[in-house]
This record gives structure tokens, sequence and C-alpha cells, in this order.
């Protein structure tokens, strides 16, 4: 059983059991958190697919660390005018454990 979920104006596939690596939550570690935003479901061969959304079904995770990603570069150029800018940037993530999917 799994579900397509929409968190965060992202699309993540999540089955029990299985970690899901989102953008920065502002909750804390080993909080609980409720996805109700489920655009499919996916039972045994039963497919559910919501406009947008399926109603009565939800996914419940548990908040685990976070932490960043590695460093990317982006560089700025524009020839012939003597700019360059060099900058980094670390995307920050949360891992979140889903529990169960209810509403089935």
């Amino acid at each position: 059983m799994y579900a397509l979920v929409e968190y965060k104006g992202k699309q993540y596939k999540a089955e029990k059991g299985g970690q899901i690596q989102v953008d920065l939550i502002d909750a804390e570690k080993g909080s609980k958190i409720d996805i109700d935003t489920v655009l499919m479901v996916s039972d045994d061969g039963k497919t559910t697919v919501g406009m947008p959304y399926v109603k009565g079904v939800k996914v419940s995770a548990t908040v685990g660390d976070s932490f960043r990603d590695k460093k990317i570069i982006v560089y700025k150029y524009k020839s012939k005018k003597d700019y360059h800018r060099t900058i980094g940037h670390r995307q920050q993530y949360t891992m979140i454990t889903v529990e169960d999917i209810t509403g089935v």
C-alpha cells in the first residue's frame, strides 16, 4: 500500500514504514504530523485517484532529524562587462517516517 502526497508544494510517494526527505519542517524531532493532501492511494491493486485530493485519507508521520544537503556552487558571469559572482547554497531538509495511511 502506498499513497502519493503533496507536501510543501512537492509530491512524494509515501509507504508505511518508509522515510521521506522533505524541505525543512519547523517542528521538533519526534513530533507527529498529519498530511491530508493525498493525491492518490493504491491498495492491493485498487487505485483511488483524487480530484484534486482523495477525501477522508490522511498520512500520519513522525518528524526525524534535520540536516543540510551538500553545497552547490552558483557562478554568475556576464561577458565583456567584468562581472562575475560566486555564491554557494546548502538546502535544508527534514527526514520524516511514515507511520500509517488511514481512511482507505
